[in-house]
């Protein structure tokens, strides 16, 4: 009960501080991305729907990790001090390890099956452990990526043998070493230059990274997300659910067609983000591989004897979890 009390105070105190001059209340959302980037737009057109409905509530989005850094907006989110962020949800498996299971090699198929995903009784009960930490999910949303090398395409498990390969994720990691890869940890800003100087032979990241890192110019061939890919990240809008629920009516009913806007927006720019990097690559003369459903199978076998193994040894009632996700077609 005083953990409960402790939050709605926090929650008020918030919409304290974040009363203006104005008569709306305004609510802060932060996140990592640049002004340019689809989650920011994602996040924008749920402000911009919020305001023309005129419920005296306003969002001010902080992007850029202006507000707060990449990895440390979940614990102000679930204690109040922020109101929204867009964040990938893996980022807070460290608080809450169910959650790895949001960036998980092959468990999700293509857009429309994490869009499936997201409305399912697996998110169901992820949105459960949310709620354990005051948090909500707004607009759901994945984001996809795939594979590039210097030498050849990577589409199938014994492509990656003997390779020093750069992996999104810890899940992946473990995934591409089971498939023979030798792993070198590092961000994505210094996969260029590592490539470059012939530290890493094959990249997996997001689509969005392969563009903006100009990865074309030092890669043979790619392989984007298509009708099948292996990398998909859960990456939300989330909101605290003190916040949420100290709204009136009125307010909450717009806040949620707003959301239902721009989660239908998130998916479609998702898939034309694959497209568009699909187009880069081309234009640049590299090389396009395409993966199969029996590729996608064999990757995910190996995924099986050693992520999944993983997650399930480190994670309560993480068969549980991870029954549920795979039984969503």
């Amino acid at each position: 009960m005083k953990t409960i009390l402790t939050r709605a105070l926090l929650a008020s105190s918030a919409f304290a501080l974040a009363i203006g001059g104005a008569s709306a209340t305004e609510l802060k959302l932060s996140h990592q991305w640049s002004t340019s980037d689809i989650r920011h737009q994602v996040a924008q057109m749920v402000a911009d729907e919020l305001e023309a409905a005129n419920v005296d509530l306003t969002i001010r989005i902080y992007p850029s990790g202006s507000l707060f850094a990449a990895d440390e907006q979940y614990n102000p989110l679930s204690r109040g001090r922020l109101d929204m962020a867009v964040l990938p949800l893996s980022y807070a498996g460290g608080q809450q390890p169910a959650y790895n299971l949001t960036l998980m090699p092959g468990l999700v198929k293509n857009h429309d099956h994490g869009a499936r995903l997201s409305h399912s009784p697996f998110m169901d009960k992820l949105s459960e452990i949310m709620a354990e930490d005051d948090v909500m999910v707004l607009v759901h949303g994945y984001l996809a990526g795939g594979f590039g090398a210097k030498e050849k395409c990577i589409t199938k498990p014994e492509d990656v043998s003997g390779m020093q390969m750069r992996a999104a994720g810890k899940a992946f990691e473990q995934m591409l070493a089971g498939a023979g890869a030798s792993i070198a940890s590092m961000p994505s800003s210094e996969v260029y230059s590592a490539m470059q100087t012939g530290v890493l032979d094959a990249v997996n990241t997001s689509s969005s990274s392969f563009v903006s890192y100009r990865l074309y110019e030092q890669l043979g061939c790619y392989t984007p997300a298509g009708d099948v890919a292996l990398w998909f990240m859960y990456q939300p809008v989330l909101m605290n659910k003190s916040t949420f629920d100290g709204l009136n009516d009125a307010q909450k009913t717009a806040l949620l067609a707003a959301a239902g806007k721009a989660e239908a927006f998130y998916l479609e720019g998702a898939k034309k983000a694959d497209t568009d990097s699909t187009q880069v690559f081309e234009d640049a003369g590299v090389e396009i591989g395409t993966m199969t459903d029996e590729d996608f199978a064999a990757w995910r076998a190996i995924a099986k004897e050693t992520s999944y193994k993983s997650f399930v040894e480190d994670t309560p009632n993480g068969q549980e979890l991870l029954d549920a996700a795979l039984a969503v077609e």
